[in-house]
Parts: C-alpha cells; structure tokens; sequence
C-alpha cells in the first residue's frame, strides 16, 4: 500500500504561507514544532479541492447532505459508533470548540478540569471565558504517562467543577487512552456530574502495532449512554490528513439542552466553516483510505528512528509514541547537568526549532513533530545528539 504514495518527496515550504517554516526564516533552524505535517494533502484532496475552486462561485456556503453524510458514514466505520446527524455542529477548529465549550458548561463560577501536561488552548481557553482553571500532573509509571485518579479525584472533590477537558488521544505525551482509563474518567464524570469535552482531532494517528487497525480509537462517548449525554466531542480531519489550514471541524453532542447550550454561545462570534475545508473534508472521509493507512506506516518508522535515537543520547529520555507524530521529550537531566534554564532556546541555538514544554504546563520538557520526509528527521536527530554530547 505504501508504495502508492511517496511521503519522501520533498515539499518546499520555506517562502510560503506556512507559520511552522516562517519562524525560522533566513536561519538554519529546522521546524519541529508547531503541529502540521510536512507532507502534501492526498492526492483525493487536491482533486476536490481543484473541482470545487472550478466551480468559481464562492459564496456563503452550508454543509450539504454528503457531507454531513461523509461524517456519519466515516464515524460508522472507522469505529463502530452510530451518530444521529442532528448531533453534529459545524466548527471552524477545534480551538474554537475548548473555549466555546468553556463557555457552555455550567456557571460562571464553575471551574474546568484538565491534565497537565496539556495543549496550551486547554490552559487558555478556561482563562478566556473566566472559569477558573483546575490541573493536576499526569505521572510517569511503566514507561507510559498514566492518570494519578486518586489526585483527580480529591481535586474534583475541592472544587466547584462542571468541565472536564479530555486529550484523547493525548497531546502532548502521545497516549493512546485504553477503555479502562476512559472507564475511570467517565466514573468520576458520573460521581461528580461533570460535562466532558473530549478533543478526539488526533483520533486517526494510532501508531501502536498492538492496537487493531480498524476501530483502533475508542470515542469517550461511546462508553455508555449516560457518557454520551454528558460529552461534547470534538473532532476534525486536520490532523491526521495535514489540513489543518483549511479549517472545517465539528462538535458531536447527543444531548439537546447540552447542544443547545453549545450552539448559544457560539452566536455572533464563531463564523461559517469554510467551504473549502468542507470540500476537503468530504473527500478526507470518503476517498482516503488507502493514503491514511500507508501515512501510519511511514510515522510509525519515524516514531521508531526518534525513539531509538533519543534512547542513546544522554540527558534526554522520552517514552514511546502511541499516538499522533509528536514525541515528548523529557530535557531536565540536560538541563541540570549543563545549566540550561531554556531547554528550547538550547535547541533552537542548536539548529533545531522544537515545541517549549513551559507552554504545556511542563518546563524542562520539549515536543518534537516527526511528521516530516525522513531526510529532514536524520538531520534533525543529528542536531540532536550533536547538542547533547
């Protein structure tokens, strides 16, 4: 199946549009960071995309039926999980559903709920719509971040928390939640009658051999039929079909007064989705198959390459990558024994631009996309040994 694309032709991105690349303009940085892949689209993609701009008529657009179609069909299955298309609000990006759901949730004074370390939008998006934000660490055991339950449990048991904001699969550790860990999450959920909001965008992206190739992700909502009146899921085809650009995502929420909520604050501040990401959107769920399972083969490699390179440099240490083409990486040994107060700044004098861990709520970490042609990965783990030995 791999043979039919070729993830190791380069893609020129310095020059263009591309935010990961502009960073490091006119330095020899190589971007690592922000989370888009440096591949092109696939190729069922650009086809839509090129049959829709010939169209030439690029007005208010709304979701058509095959595309809310697609959505239902692809969620059928990829895992095995039945939606009512009333469920499905439109979005233009995940980011836009943290904080909405921050707003929808509970009062006022209601608190949310995460784990750190974490996408920064799940520290800000709190913060935006005034809640206060509760936190407690993930924990290293067995070679894997695992959940301190009893520590998420007293700290629900503290506070006055309505939202709790779930990383499935996780952002930036690279877990792969397995059901019993969701179990555990939905029994607190159930104990301290909170609304969950699950950001699922990295639900294509399993990369562990042991995981089943097809309903390899388990939705949260799809635990139980209380979990799902009590869930808001978030979802989009921007990560694991690298459209992150082009902006088209959605909500699933079973629960009416919980939707309604939802879509009331959404109201005159949260635009159309674009139609062309809906376009792409479409062909992503339908057309693209055959491209996704030969993109986890080449991310797999590559999460190995990272794994048994960072294995063998000292002051580094990182454990392996069940989920999404980000490994984090575990820079505080190097630190102590070098004196770095920036671990990232060190790289980044390094020639490598990496993801700062202070940004996720955990400082002395960095984040690495390997979601790049394999030439560019070589040279970024050189860097990487080369600036630690």
């Amino acid at each position: 199946m791999s043979e039919h694309f070729n993830f190791d032709t380069p893609v020129e991105r310095n020059g263009t549009d591309s935010e990961k690349w502009a960073k490091y303009t006119a330095r020899d940085i190589l971007p690592l960071w922000v989370a888009d892949m440096d591949f092109a689209a696939p190729p069922a993609i650009i086809d839509a995309l090129q049959s829709r701009i010939a169209h030439g008529v690029f007005g208010y657009n709304q979701p058509t039926l095959s595309q809310t179609q697609a959505v239902v069909d692809y969620l059928a299955r990829q895992f095995d999980y039945t939606i009512d298309p009333s469920w499905i609000v439109w979005l233009p990006g995940l980011v836009s559903g943290l904080n909405i759901a921050c707003r929808a949730a509970g009062a006022a004074s209601d608190a949310a709920f995460t784990a750190t370390p974490i996408y920064p939008p799940f520290l800000s998006a709190p913060k935006n719509a005034g809640r206060p934000l509760v936190s407690v660490p993930l924990v290293q055991e067995k070679n894997r971040w695992v959940w301190d339950f009893d520590a998420v449990d007293a700290a629900l048991k503290k506070t006055k928390t309505k939202l709790f904001l779930l990383c499935h699969p996780h952002n930036p550790t690279g877990r792969a939640w397995e059901k019993n860990e969701l179990q555990k999450i939905a029994q607190l959920a159930k104990k301290h009658d909170l609304i969950i909001c699950s950001d699922e965008i990295h639900n294509g992206l399993i990369l562990s051999p042991h995981i089943s190739p097809y309903h390899q992700h388990r939705l949260f909502a799809s635990l139980d039929e209380d979990i799902a009146q009590r869930t808001i899921t978030l979802m989009a085809p921007s990560k694991t079909f690298n459209i992150p650009g082009l902006g088209a995502a959605f909500a699933l929420i079973a629960n009416p007064q919980l939707k309604k909520q939802f879509t009331a604050a959404m109201a005159g501040i949260v635009p159309h989705t674009n139609l062309l990401g809906m376009a792409a959107l479409e062909a992503a769920f339908t057309q693209c198959d055959a491209w996704h399972a030969a993109l986890l083969d080449y991310l797999r490699n590559n999460a190995h390459r990272v794994e048994r390179a960072i294995a063998n440099i000292p002051g580094l240490a990182m454990h392996p990558v069940e989920a999404t083409y980000l490994a984090w990486i575990d820079a505080r040994e190097l630190a102590r024994q070098r004196g770095i107060t920036d671990p990232a700044k060190y790289f980044e004098n390094h020639g490598l631009g990496l993801s700062d861990g202070a940004a996720f709520g955990a400082p002395g970490f960095v984040r690495l996309n390997f979601g790049t042609q394999q030439t560019i990965l070589e040279e970024a783990l050189r860097r990487l040994h080369a600036a630690c030995i």
